[in-house]
Order: structure tokens, then C-alpha cells, then sequence
């Protein structure tokens, strides 16, 4: 029997387990990664791309906060553009192609040389409780690690089973090994457990396909990175993604077999992702439509180390007879030929209403979870969580009060006040439309919300900190001066307004109120009042997005003010419900089920309605005095 002692002890070496143990050890802790299979850190058994709408706003915090998953993506991207950029600047978002064995080659680096971190090749099979209060592991080995906090950070390996067709095999993604004795175990110490579904493609042999039937996308020529401290670059990689289409004969196919999918035999009875559902699930669910997009994306450049594409909204869990059927159907893959066949894998999470905001669990004091054992999906949520994770962890290891994200902080605050204030029972996925304030919740202004938090518990060093502070000033000073200095109405301005199709003035007009006229943009501006500090893009966009839509800015930060009060009024632990006179029925179960930390979440729990919480208000007041 080996016996150790950590601060921190971290189980899954997946995006959210990385985060985790590298913000712990960074914190100062002592922390233990036990990782299935050392070789598969960081795996993206998935899609190969990082980012996207609400997913890239999610990268961009985990920069601001200190993590590492945005300088991952930086290291391995192939091509990158920016999306949703006729959708205003809200949504606006980054998504990279990124070549896969690169990324999780970061990773692996980062946390086999990080100071006071141990990663070992290890399955954890039982969690050590004391009284409330979670002390160790045990695991397969026979190995005891007792710790101050555990953090769970399995992803879909719990109790998983792969489906393809009327075959099925225990197995985590992509055929690695299932952990299941944990879960076997957690039931025991009284946490619930559910099952869900996610599903993937069948990859191809990219030498195997005529892409010249598809519409080729290149990187833009844009220098660009996802990490706020990143040295930003030009991927003229000849990478390339390209998008098709599936063809009547396709759903032909799937019509003619929809009875051998184990989704339709009654074989599989766990929800799958609603935002990214198999071929089949949309046959079902669109059989009006004879044709979906799709999308060829390779693993690695044309000159990378193979040649597997991953075709993007094809999931399917089909027979694989029937898959190459599907696949061969497709525009260009008439001899198209499959290196791994597509599946849809069940497996074991914990309903996050089981967690305080911390990502604490609510009975078993110092236990955190995060990413895919929360029912969530995608690497990006995986991450946030796990940096969140483990920076509570860490403080939690430390004696310190945990940090909580409101959800007009960022998109994780929205992400965690979403699952453990109205739980999930499907693949829950970050979509920007669940974000009530997301005009604050911009790319561009990431590092002034999070970046203090970051600083406060350890994770940004001096030398960032310093450039943050001197990009702030920047664009401060640049605001204010936008603000006090005037254009006059000169010739030339006027000439140079109509060159840009811009109507002319008449009078001496504030920069400010140019910047909110159609067609003016901050470098417009720039060169009719040069300013003293030339900016760099990111600068130039937050200060014209600052200046251009300062009335809306300012009228959301009231609104989240107001909400942000009612998240102020907390609820005390183990307060009776039962005691509040008038209650609906639904919303007395389900308050007394989730157990919000304040009025403004109880208010967000689903069923629970306004006058249920003035009603609740009253009664907490009675209850003070």
C-alpha cells in the first residue's frame, strides 16, 4: 500500500482535470493528478477546434483568469477566424482549427513541469470520507492519497458504453478504457447519480476524398490568438476546412435503417445532445429537409503527421455497415473510406444540483466536480469548470472563502448558476442566447472582469498583471480623451468623412458622438484626431465598442445591479421552505430540492415564480428579525 498526502488531489486528466490541477499547484498547493492514461491528457476525442459563439467567450475567461486552455489552443491552431461578426459585438467570437496531438502536447508539458504538481498514471476507485468531509482516494492500485479537497474531473469515462448499431462495448471515448469502480462506489456515500448520451463521427481517410466538391475555408488573414497575453500571428498553414452537404440519397439511408439504430430500438434511453444531434435524430426530428450541412475537417495540416477527418454534425451511432453506406452518399466520398467508425457512448454523471456555486458538493464538504461529469458537454465548459474547480479547491485547501461568479461577471458565472440552479438533464452546451447580459460579457473586455480575480488568488504574475495595467491606461486615457476633444467642421475633415461615405458636419462634434454615427469606425477617427498612443486592434475595438454603444452598456449594468442586489439577499442554510406561507406547490419542492444561495437564484430556478420569491422575500425578513 502506497500512502501519500497532497492539498489538492485531482481524478481525470481531461480539459477540466488540467485546468484544475494546474490552478492548484499554481495557488501554491501540493496537488496529485491521477489520469487513466497519461498518454491521452488533454484528449479531443471530439471535434478538433477550441472556440466558437459563447465557447470562445469561455476560452477568453479561462486567459483572464490565469488558465491554460486559451495558450493550448495558441500553440496548436491551424487556421482560426473570427465568427458571428455581422451579429454585433456581443457575440462576436474566435474558433480555431487545431492540430490535436499539438494540443494536448502543451498540456502534457505544462503539467509534467509545474512546480508542486504529481501526475500519475492511476484510476481512483473510492473516495475517502471522514464524517462530511471528503480526505483522500483510494485507488486500483491500492494506493491511498489522502488530501484536503478532491476534485472530480472524469469527463464521459464513468460507467461508459459505446453503441454502434446493435453492438455494444464498455468503453470511454474513442475505445479507451471506462472507470467504473468510482462510480460503483459514489452512490454509496449518498450522491445521486444519472446517465446521458453524446454522440461522434465516423473519421475518414482524407486521401480518400474529392474536396473539390466541397467549398474550401482558409484562416483569415488576420493576426490572431486566444490568449489575452499571446503573441498574435498569421496562419498561412495551407490549412484548410471544407463544407458539404448530406444528399437525399443520405437520409434515403437512414430512412432504410432507422430500425437498426439502438436510439430508435429502445436500446438507448439517455438524452443526447440537443444542439449537436446525430444524423439520425435530425432524420426524425426534420423530415421535411432532404439535405444538412456538413463539414470535412482534417486533424492535422496537409503536411501534418495524419490523415483523419473529423465530418463535423454527422454523429451518428448506426450500424457500421450502414455508416459507410451513409458516408460514401456524401458529395466527393463516392471511395471514401472510414479509419474509425462514429458512435454514441452512455455514460455516469452527477446532476449538478448537488453543487453550491463554488462547484462544491453541497453534503460532502471539500469534494468538487467539473466538466463532463456535471452534464456538460464540450471541451471549453470542461475547462472553465475545472479552472473554477480547482481555484475553490485551492482555497478551500488554504482556509479561504471560495470565489462565486454572478452571472454578469461571465459566461462560467452563467454556465455554474445555470446547472446548480436548474440542473440538467441532457448535455448542457454554452450558447450565448442563455446570457441575459451578455453586452457585458464581451470578447474584448474579458480581462477587465475576470483578470482581478485572477491576480487575487495567484494565477497572474507580475510581468501580466504589468502589461494588463498598461493596456487599461491606454484605453482609459484614449476613452477620455474621445469624450473631451471635439472635430471641427474643416474642409478636409469633410473630405475625408464623404471618402468613407460618412454625412459631413456642420459644427464642432465630440469624438464620442462621432463614434456612434453609421460608417464611423475608431481608426476613422484616428486619423482625423491622431491620438497620443497609437492602440493595437484589441484596444481599438474595446474603445470603439465602449464608446459606440455606452447608452446600452450602461443601461445593462443597471439591470445587472438589480439582479445583482437580489443575489446579495442569501438564503440561509437549511432554511424551511415549508414555513412560507402561500407557496406554490412546485416551488416549495423544487426550492427545497436545489437549495439556492440567494433571492436572485432562487428566482432563476426553473418553475419558481416571481411572486413566489416576494412571497419568499417577506418571509426572510421575518425569519432576520
Amino acid at each position: 500500500m502506497f500512502h501519500e498526502s497532497y492539498d489538492v488531489v485531482v481524478i481525470g486528466g481531461g480539459h477540466a482535470g488540467c485546468e484544475a490541477a494546474l490552478a492548484a499547484s499554481r495557488m501554491g498547493c501540493r496537488a496529485l493528478l491521477l489520469n487513466l492514461n497519461v498518454d491521452n491528457t488533454a484528449l479531443m476525442p471530439c471535434n478538433p477546434s477550441i472556440g466558437g459563439p459563447a465557447k470562445g467567450h469561455l476560452v477568453r475567461e479561462v486567459s483572464a483568469l490565469g488558465g491554460e486552455q486559451a495558450r493550448a489552443a495558441d500553440a496548436s491552431t491551424l487556421m482560426i477566424r473570427w465568427l458571428n461578426t455581422s451579429k454585433g459585438v456581443a457575440v462576436r467570437a474566435l474558433r480555431a482549427q487545431c492540430d490535436v496531438r499539438a494540443y494536448a502536447a502543451h498540456y502534457t508539458r505544462a503539467l509534467q513541469t509545474q512546480a508542486r504538481l504529481d501526475v500519475h498514471q492511476d484510476e481512483a476507485t473510492e473516495l475517502l470520507v471522514e464524517g462530511s468531509k471528503a480526505v483522500g482516494v483510494r485507488t486500483r492500485h491500492g494506493s491511498t492519497y489522502r488530501a484536503r479537497t478532491v476534485v472530480l474531473c472524469s469527463g464521459v469515462y464513468g460507467g461508459g458504453v459505446a453503441h454502434v448499431g446493435d453492438v455494444e462495448f464498455p468503453s470511454g471515448p474513442m475505445g479507451q478504457t471506462p472507470a467504473n469502480a468510482l462510480f460503483e462506489f459514489l452512490p454509496v456515500l449518498g450522491l445521486r447519480v444519472g446517465r446521458m448520451r453524446t454522440d461522434t463521427t465516423p473519421r475518414l481517410n482524407l486521401g480518400a476524398i474529392d474536396l473539390s466538391q466541397a467549398r474550401k475555408q482558409c484562416s483569415e488573414e488576420l493576426p490572431l490568438a486566444f490568449d489575452i497575453w499571446g503573441e498574435k500571428r498569421v496562419y498561412n498553414t495551407g490549412f484548410a476546412c471544407y463544407f458539404s452537404h448530406t444528399t437525399p440519397e443520405t437520409h434515403a439511408i437512414v430512412a432504410a435503417n432507422i430500425h437498426r439504430s439502438p436510439l430508435f430500438r429502445g436500446e438507448i434511453h439517455t438524452l443526447g445532445p440537443r444542439y449537436c444531434p446525430s444524423i439520425e435524430d435530425k432524420f426524425m426530428r426534420f423530415p421535411d429537409r432532404d439535405t444538412h450541412p456538413i463539414v470535412f475537417e482534417p486533424l492535422a495540416g496537409e503536411n501534418g503527421y495524419t490523415r483523419e477527418v473529423y465530418v463535423q454534425n454527422f454523429s451518428t451511432g448506426l450500424p457500421y455497415d450502414v455508416q459507410v453506406k451513409l458516408v460514401r452518399s456524401l458529395p466527393g466520398c463516392a471511395e471514401a473510406k472510414i479509419i474509425k467508425p462514429g458512435y454514441a457512448i452512455e455514460y455516469t454523471y452527477l446532476p449538478p444540483d448537488q453543487l453550491l456555486p463554488s462547484l462544491e458538493n453541497k453534503e460532502i464538504k471539500g469534494f468538487f466536480c467539473a466538466g463532463q461529469v456535471n452534464g456538460t458537454s464540450g471541451y471549453e465548459e470542461a475547462a472553465a469548470q475545472g479552472l473554477l474547480a480547482g481555484i475553490n479547491a485551492a482555497l478551500a485547501a488554504q482556509g479561504k472563502e471560495p470565489a462565486v461568479l454572478g452571472r454578469a461577471e461571465g459566461y462560467l458565472g452563467v454556465l455554474v448558476d445555470d446547472l446548480t440552479s436548474k440542473n440538467t438533464d441532457e448535455p448542457y452546451r454554452m450558447l450565448t442566447s442563455r446570457c441575459e447580459h451578455r453586452l457585458l460579457l464581451r470578447h474584448d473586455n474579458a480581462d477587465l472582469r475576470l483578470s482581478p480575480i485572477g491576480r487575487q488568488v495567484g494565477l497572474i504574475d507580475d510581468v501580466r498583471w504589468e502589461a494588463l495595467q498598461r493596456r487599461w491606461e491606454r484605453s482609459n486615457a484614449e476613452i477620455a480623451r474621445l469624450r473631451a476633444s471635439r472635430l471641427a467642421p474643416e474642409e478636409k475633415v469633410n473630405r475625408r468623412l464623404a471618402e468613407a461615405g460618412v454625412e459631413s458636419i456642420s459644427e464642432q462634434t465630440p469624438l464620442a458622438a462621432m463614434l456612434r454615427r453609421r460608417g464611423v469606425t475608431y481608426r476613422l477617427i484616428e486619423t482625423l484626431a491622431p491620438p497620443v498612443d497609437i492602440l493595437d486592434e484589441d484596444e481599438a475595438f474595446h474603445v470603439e465598442t465602449e464608446m459606440r454603444y455606452e447608452g446600452y452598456i450602461e443601461k445593462e449594468r443597471r439591470v445587472a445591479a438589480r439582479m445583482e442586489d437580489m443575489d446579495g439577499v442569501l438564503i440561509p442554510k437549511g432554511f424551511d421552505y415549508e414555513t412560507v406561507k402561500g407557496l406554490l406547490t412546485e416551488s416549495r419542492q423544487k426550492l427545497s430540492r436545489f437549495r439556492p444561495r440567494s433571492l436572485g437564484q432562487a428566482l432563476r430556478v426553473s418553475g419558481v415564480t416571481p411572486a413566489d420569491v416576494q412571497l419568499l422575500s417577506v418571509a426572510l425578513k421575518v425569519w432576520r428579525q
